[in-house]
């Protein structure tokens, strides 16, 4: 539109003054056509080529615009042979690790050219050729992959990011520290952290750490804490700090790994209007900024004792299991104030501190939306299992599950398909069936309520048990009665292994969060007294026997 002269300008706005109201008829007839043509002072050929212009184009003055000759500049005047030649010997020779100079190819063309009897051409004309390759691809070619890197930008052409929580990076790793357990105050090896920042203003938005391997439950588990408020977190953790930065995120950008692309990621996603985007792969770059901030807690922790550094050069003879002295919930409240405390200092992109970029997001458009009901937003994002009603309920890894709210749908169980269902992992206990119309998730616990909470782990570890001792059918009763026998082994060997007092503080989660599960409500007054609502009369006469 700029680099137009005004001479083909003004033809090319003349031409969209008659040949745009043309456009829009469903058939153009040979008057028509002639009419324009007589207009512009060209010929009928020429109107329906204008008229096939404007409609494969976006229907812009652009697309009229006189054509120009360049002379022939950009096409190749050697034989087709010749230019062959160049081609072959420049991809063998000149883009090859062995990076030979432009002198050594040259030779190379002229040896050809004379063995085969073609015209020698210059030597400017192989460098004009080299010259016209793409220089992402030279460099790749010829120094590697990770070279190639600074010549491209990262991320394409990204839409710019300045709405909150418009997307955020999220990515976990192991703690570069050795953590304590709770009872025995004795190192129980490295735990893991999931991390999700804001793009927009660079503040943690959420933050898990498990002794867990990352996981699809680690990432539902790290989206629950970036959408919640967290002064109830802050509270249970006995921190003072503050920490506004919450709300349901736009869109998370991931990596690629399996924990992303889990169909309980997927689907959560989708139930909440969350958008799922991943890094291209082998461009580790594209998650640049929650990198950034995982390197920069990973030095934070370098400095508090029991740190096993990044790795065992600059660890050097430091014990990092002697000097060990925080546990996992310590090791929550330090991160909280370390975030607290980063969200206060300006940062070198941003010019100012990330919490008082929040607040100007905040003022712009308004503060993000918060979810309300931790426990219901969490379920979106648990593992999925597919399972068939029976009259006794649900059966998933020889655990039975019953309620009465399945009662209405077990009379038609046979027209229903597999029931969704979800679990998690660290308390099996119970599990939450998704309505056959898809409205809502019912909570199913043990048919047998008897039983303990348990975990996935602890499940899976006392069937494997069961089968090393020749149970071929293996059954509930035996299966709690063998986690049973596993957890006071591992009890008594606590004080003295390392692996077992892991064990126990992973179960320690499952304890705490058995003990803070909401008591089911009061059963409902009698009609009677409902209607009433007078207190009961003593009986007039009482019979006796």
């Amino acid at each position: 539109m700029l680099t137009a002269s005004g001479e083909a300008w003004a033809v090319a706005v003349r031409r969209a003054e008659v040949i745009g109201p043309l456009a829009l008829r469903a058939r153009v007839g040979v008057d028509a056509a002639d009419a324009a043509a007589a207009q512009l002072g060209i010929s009928r050929r020429q109107v329906y080529a204008l008229l096939r212009r404007w409609r494969q184009g976006e229907g812009v003055v652009t697309d009229l615009l006189p054509g120009t000759s360049s002379g022939g500049r950009g096409w190749s005047r050697l034989p087709d042979e010749v230019e062959a030649l160049l081609a072959e010997v420049v991809g063998l020779r000149y883009l090859s690790r062995q990076r030979r100079s432009v002198a050594a190819v040259y030779r190379e063309v002229v040896r050809q050219c004379r063995m085969r009897g073609l015209a020698v051409p210059a030597r400017n004309t192989l460098v004009r050729r080299i010259e016209g390759l793409d220089p992402a691809a030279v460099v790749s070619a010829r120094e590697g992959a990770d070279r190639v890197r600074a010549l491209r930008s990262a991320g394409g052409q990204p839409p710019v990011i300045e709405g909150l929580l418009e997307q955020v990076q999220m990515d976990h790793t192991v703690v570069d520290l050795e953590v304590v357990d709770d009872r025995f105050r004795r190192p129980i090896g490295r735990p893991y952290v999931t991390a999700a920042i804001d793009v927009a203003s660079r503040c943690v938005v959420g933050l898990v750490v498990t002794l867990e391997p990352p996981s699809a439950l680690s990432v539902g588990l790290c989206l629950v804490h970036t959408a919640t408020d967290k002064r109830a977190w802050l509270e249970r953790l006995g921190v003072q700090a503050v920490w506004p930065m919450s709300g349901k995120p736009r869109m998370i950008h991931v990596d690629n790994a399996a924990e992303f692309k889990s169909e309980a990621l997927r689907r959560g996603c989708d139930q909440h209007g969350i958008a799922l985007e991943y890094r291209p792969l082998g461009l580790p770059h594209f998650g640049g900024i929650i990198e950034r901030l995982i390197g920069t807690m990973m030095e934070m922790v370098h400095e508090l004792p029991g740190t096993t550094f990044s790795n065992p050069a600059e660890r050097g003879d430091y014990d990092s299991q002697a000097s060990a002295v925080l546990t996992v919930a310590e090791l929550n409240k330090w991160l909280a104030l370390a975030v607290a405390s980063y969200h206060g200092q300006v940062h070198g992109t941003l010019k100012q501190t990330p919490a008082g970029r929040w607040e100007q997001g905040v003022a712009e458009s308004g503060r993000p939306a918060t979810v309300a009901g931790e426990t219901a937003f969490l379920v979106d994002f648990l593992p999925v299992i597919r399972r068939t009603l029976t009259r006794t309920g649900f059966t998933i890894d020889h655990v039975q599950y019953f309620s009465d709210a399945l009662k209405p749908w077990i009379a038609r169980r046979d027209r229903l398909e597999k029931f969704v269902l979800r679990r998690d992992p660290r308390d099996i206990s119970r599990i939450w069936a998704l309505d056959p119309d898809g409205d809502a998730y019912v909570q199913v616990p043990y048919r047998t309520l008897s039983r303990p909470p348990i975990s996935v782990w602890e499940q899976r570890a006392a069937v494997a048990r069961l089968r090393e001792q020749g149970r071929d059918q293996v059954d509930e009763h035996a299966l709690f009665a063998m986690v049973e026998q596993m957890r006071q082994i591992t009890d008594t060997a606590a004080a003295t292994t390392r692996k077992a007092r892991r064990q126990v503080q992973r179960r320690s989660t499952t304890r705490d969060r058995a003990a803070s599960a909401p008591t089911p409500p009061p059963p409902p007054p009698c009609q009677e007294d409902r209607a009433a609502g007078a207190a009961a009369q003593p009986f007039e006469v009482i019979e006796q026997w």
